[in-house]
C-alpha cells in the first residue's frame, strides 16, 4: 500500500473513532438535555399528553389545563391574567418557561424523582396520572390588594413594584409588577402566534416581562438610612444621641441638601431618632462619614446588599424566582483612599446605591422580627397528584445582621417615623406601623422614585406583615407618600383586613 491510501485510512480511521466517541458522549452525557430540549417535538407531545400539575394560593387556582382537541392534549391556562404572572410565570410550547413554573418543572411535570412511585404505578395501571401541585405562601387578599393600589394609583405611575413578606416565617404574602402581561397568549399551542404575542411584549418599551420586584435594582433614597441606624446602633450611639446636621452639608465637593418638608428639626444637632423620624439628609450624611465607608458597607452586606444567589421559591432546594444583588456601589478615590463625597452621598441612598423591591422588604422584615433576617420563600406546599403533602416550608434564618436590641430600637425609631414623621400616610387602624420613606433621584431631569419600607404589628404585638413598595418617577413632589399608602393597605390584607 502507498503512502497515500496509508494517510487516507488513518484519517478515516480517525474520523470513524470521533464519531464513535460523539455518539457515546450524545448517548451517555447528553441524552437528556436532547430529550428534555424545547425542540424535540416527540417530547413535547408527550408532556401535553399528561395533565400538569396546578399552581394555587388561598385555594385559589392560578395555573391549571383546560383539555383541548389538537395533537397537544391539554392547554395550560391562567386564570387571573397579569396579577400573578410575576410570580408564577408561564410555560410556553416551543420556548423556555420562567417563574414557578421553571422553578418546578420537574415537579409540575410529574417528572421529579419524588413523583417515582407514582409513576410506577402508571405502569401497572395504565393510568397517565397528572404532575404535582404547587401551593403558594401568596395572600390573594394582599397580592390583590397590592396590584389594584399598584395599578390605580393615585400618582398616574406606571411603573412600580410591591413585595410582602411574613417577617416571622419569610413566607411571601405578596409580589407585584407593573406593568405586568397576560401569560395566556403566550402558551397558546399556536405557536406561531405565542411567538408574535412574545415579541410584542419584548419590545414594548414599558419592560412588562421584567420582573421589577426582584430584577430591578434602583437609587433607594432615605431608607437606607436604616442601614445607617443600624451601623450608629452596633456601634456605641443611641437613637437620642445627638449627631451633626444643619441646613446643609459640604463634603469634598458635594453639597447635600435636605429635602422640602423633611428638613431636620433643631437646627445644628439632632438626635438619631429625630434624624430617621423627619429623614435629615445632612444628618445621616455627617454620620455616615463619621462611621467610616467600610463600616457602612459591611453592616449593608450584613442585611443582604450583594447578595447575588438569593431565590424565592422552595427552601428545600433553594431553587426558584432569582433575585439581582442590592449593591452599596463605589466609594474610593482612585488611589484606593475613601471618597467621602461618594461615601457622603451613598449614606442617604444615593450616588451608586441601588437596590432591589425583595430587599426592602426584607430590612423591613428584619427589625419587625427583632434582628432575624428569615430566608424568603414562595412554595409553600408541594403536593402529589392525589393532592396528599410532599413538602411542607420549614422556614429557616437566613442572617442575623443586629441584636434584639438593636432591631428594638430600628423598631421604637421607624414606629415614630409613621407616627410623627414622614411615613405617615401607612398608618393602619388598630395596629402599629413603623417604615422609613425615600425619595430617590435617578436621573437628570426625571422625577425621583418614591419608596417605602415598613412593617405591622398587630394588637398583641406580633409582627404580620413587612412590606417594601417602589414607585417610579412620581410626579408632583412628595415621591413617598403614595408608596407609604399603598403600603399601609397591603399589609392590612395581609392581616386580613379591610374590604
Amino acid at each position: 500500500m502507498n503512502a497515500p491510501l496509508r494517510r487516507a485510512g488513518v484519517v478515516i480511521l480517525v474520523l470513524f473513532g470521533l464519531l464513535f466517541a460523539n455518539l457515546n458522549w450524545v448517548q451517555a452525557y447528553k441524552a437528556d438535555k436532547y430529550r428534555n430540549s424545547s425542540y424535540n417535538g416527540r417530547v413535547i407531545v408527550a408532556q401535553y399528553d399528561r395533565p400538569r400539575g396546578g399552581i394555587e394560593a388561598g385555594g385559589i387556582a392560578l395555573a391549571k389545563n383546560t383539555l383541548t382537541d389538537d395533537t397537544l392534549k391539554y392547554l395550560r391556562v391562567y386564570p387571573k391574567n397579569e396579577i400573578y404572572a410575576p410570580v408564577v410565570g408561564y410555560r410556553p410550547v416551543n420556548l423556555g418557561a420562567v417563574g414557578i413554573e421553571n422553578a418546578e418543572n420537574d415537579f409540575l411535570s410529574g417528572e421529579s424523582d419524588t413523583l417515582f412511585a407514582d409513576r410506577v404505578k402508571d405502569m401497572f395501571t395504565g393510568n397517565n396520572t397528572g404532575g404535582g401541585n404547587v401551593v403558594l405562601s401568596l395572600s390573594t387578599k394582599a397580592q390583590e390588594t397590592a396590584w389594584k393600589e399598584l395599578t390605580n394609583n393615585e400618582r398616574g405611575v406606571t411603573k412600580g413594584a410591591a413585595v410582602a413578606i411574613d417577617p416571622r416565617t419569610g413566607a411571601i404574602q405578596a409580589l407585584v409588577s407593573m406593568p405586568s402581561y397576560n401569560p395566556n397568549p403566550l402558551v397558546s399551542h399556536d405557536t406561531k402566534a405565542a411567538a408574535a404575542a412574545y415579541q410584542k411584549l419584548l419590545k414594548d418599551d414599558s419592560q412588562p416581562l421584567l420582573n421589577r420586584a426582584t430584577q430591578e435594582t434602583e437609587p433607594p433614597g432615605s431608607t437606607f438610612k436604616v442601614i445607617d441606624s443600624a451601623a450608629a446602633l452596633a456601634n456605641g450611639y443611641k437613637p437620642d444621641s445627638q449627631i451633626p446636621a444643619g441646613s446643609t452639608y459640604k463634603e469634598s465637593g458635594a453639597v447635600i441638601h435636605n429635602a422640602e418638608d423633611e428638613a431636620c428639626p433643631g437646627g445644628d444637632t439632632v438626635t438619631i431618632k429625630d434624624a430617621l423620624t423627619q429623614s435629615c439628609n445632612t444628618g445621616f450624611a455627617r454620620l455616615g462619614v463619621k462611621l467610616g465607608r467600610d463600616t457602612i458597607v459591611n453592616m449593608a452586606k450584613a442585611w443582604g446588599f450583594e447578595d447575588d444567589k438569593l431565590t424565592l421559591g422552595n427552601l428545600k432546594e433553594n431553587k426558584g424566582l432569582p433575585v439581582a444583588a442590592s449593591r452599596t456601589g463605589d466609594m474610593s478615590n482612585p488611589d484606593g483612599s475613601v471618597d467621602k463625597a461618594a461615601l457622603a452621598q451613598s449614606s442617604i441612598g444615593q450616588r451608586e446605591v441601588r437596590m432591589t423591591p425583595v430587599q426592602g422588604a426584607l430590612m423591613a422584615a428584619t427589625v419587625a422580627n427583632g434582628g432575624k433576617q428569615m430566608r424568603p420563600y414562595l412554595v409553600q406546599k408541594l403536593l402529589g397528584p392525589d393532592r396528599r403533602t410532599i413538602y411542607t416550608a420549614d422556614p429557616q434564618v437566613l442572617r442575623t445582621p443586629v441584636s434584639g436590641s438593636v432591631a428594638s430600637d430600628l423598631s421604637d425609631m421607624m414606629v415614630s417615623v409613621v407616627e410623627n414623621g414622614t411615613g405617615k400616610k401607612a398608618r393602619i387602624k388598630g395596629f402599629t406601623v413603623g417604615g422609613k420613606t425615600g425619595t430617590a433621584q435617578n436621573a437628570a431631569g426625571a422625577d425621583p422614585h418614591g419608596w417605602f419600607i415598613g412593617f405591622a404589628y398587630d394588637s398583641k404585638g406580633q409582627a404580620v406583615s413587612a412590606v417594601c413598595v417602589m414607585l417610579e418617577n412620581v410626579p408632583g413632589g412628595h415621591a413617598s407618600a403614595e408608596a407609604a399608602r399603598i403600603a399601609g393597605l397591603i399589609m392590612k390584607a395581609a392581616a386580613g383586613e379591610g374590604d
